[in-house]
């Protein structure tokens, strides 16, 4: 019974600092993620040590849960938060980063994986796609504004459209990675399944489901005559259930819930683009990820200290991280903006800024527990080294490179209006 109020106790105080520190943390060059983490270590040093500490390794299947819940979760909220309507020409930095730079990405850190980590095919391929796909959860700090906020360039544009796109576009090398880890002992061929199941059928059936059904959520919720609409109720959690509705009917059916309950929420703005409602929508779902984000990474930050996670740490698995992050994705996300009307300076906040998180540990635990893959402590061990050493870098640089971006562009503003007269 102790052990249980210490937890609330606990809890409450995650809570608390939950709404408190986004606002002490604004100006300073840390970021929210690096400050859960920190908490987690301390928490280990205290009296308070039993209460913290779910080690990703043993803990496969609550990993993968609560990974997966704060993923969808930031998904409808970045989704939300884009003013921007549909187009192939006004989202063309977004299919440039899907489609050029996460197979490039992919390809490189599967490389990397096999020739540094020893890694087999399998192996590898995991690995690449659970690293590649930048993370929605632990980016808010270099995404656009609130819905109808105006905070919305196109660095912040670009990287807040890939991150809600990529974590589904991901999957089918997960499952690719599955399959030939799967056919070691089967035998059985698996391309053309993998080809009409994993990638046509699974991609398709989370872009319509997730278009078709966000657009009878925005007219439940703004059309409906006689005030009736959800809209009038003004409750902000009726985003949660949009996002389990989206991405549990989407699984039923074998699609890519990440992907459907991205496009529902694009397609609950498309609706009714104006709406003051959507800032209540966006307000919880924001709430609720920065909550089960701090809860996650207290606990990641319990383990990191515990030492269990990197006692297996060795210079493959630095090297291997050096290059993720100041290589492979800069390099690859750079090829795919080539031709991009964007100025050098901003392409390369693009590139840099391809922040690994939640959504990496997620991919590994799913997989994990479809197949036995050689060399699953090395993933465990090089994704987690990623992820926090991703959490202390660009949580250094993206207050102060984020201010010196929009001075630049505030700097520009005269001299375009000047031209202009």
């Amino acid at each position: 019974m102790q052990s249980y109020t210490l937890l609330l106790a606990v809890f409450g105080a995650i809570v608390l600092l939950t709404a408190w520190l986004p606002m002490l943390l604004k100006k300073l060059p840390l970021s929210l993620p690096m400050v859960c983490i920190g908490i987690g270590v301390l928490l280990v040093w205290s009296p308070f040590s039993s209460l913290v500490g779910v080690n990703p390794l043993e803990n496969r299947g609550l990993t993968e849960r609560l990974t997966e819940l704060a993923v969808i979760i930031a998904l409808m909220g970045a989704g939300l938060k884009l003013d921007r309507p549909v187009s192939w020409r006004g989202w063309e930095s977004s299919w440039r980063l899907l489609g050029v730079a996460m197979p490039l990405t992919i390809a490189g850190i599967a490389f990397i994986g096999w020739s540094i980590l020893g890694l087999g095919l399998a192996a590898a391929l995991l690995l690449g796609a659970a690293l590649a796909p930048t993370d929605p959860v632990l980016a808010s700090d270099i995404q656009v504004g609130p819905p109808q906020s105006g905070k919305e360039d196109e660095v912040r544009f670009a990287l807040t459209s890939e991150a809600g796109l990529n974590d589904g576009a991901a999957f089918p090398f997960v499952y690719l990675a599955i399959a030939i880890a799967l056919s070691r002992g089967t035998g059985e061929p698996f391309f053309t399944h993998w080809v009409l199941v994993d990638v046509l059928w699974k991609i398709t059936a989370g872009l319509v489901i997730g278009w078709l059904g966000g657009k009878v959520m925005g007219y439940l919720t703004f059309r409906l005559p006689k005030r009736s609409g959800l809209s009038e109720t003004k409750d902000g959690f009726v985003a949660l259930g949009i996002t389990c509705l989206a991405y549990g009917s989407t699984e039923i059916l074998h699609g890519y819930g990440f992907l459907a309950v991205f496009m529902a929420a694009v397609a609950l703005r498309s609706v009714e683009r104006q709406h003051e409602y959507h800032e209540s929508l966006h307000a919880f779902a924001e709430q609720i990820e920065r909550l089960l984000m701090m809860v996650l990474l207290v606990c990641f930050g319990a383990a990191i200290a515990e030492g269990s996670i990197f006692g297996a740490l060795s210079w493959q698995v630095i090297a291997t991280t050096a290059l993720v992050l100041f290589v492979v994705r800069p390099i690859a996300a750079w090829i795919g903006l080539i031709g991009f009307p964007a100025s050098s300076r901003e392409k390369a906040f693009i590139a840099f800024f391809g922040i690994r998180g939640l959504g990496s540990f997620y991919y590994l635990a799913f997989a994990l527990g479809q197949a036995e893959f050689d060399g699953a402590t090395t993933l465990w061990v090089t994704v987690c080294f990623a992820v926090v050493s991703s959490i202390v870098m660009h949580g250094i640089m993206v207050t102060p490179v984020m201010h010196q971006l929009d001075r630049g562009r505030r700097s520009l503003l005269p001299r375009a209006r000047g031209r202009q007269d």
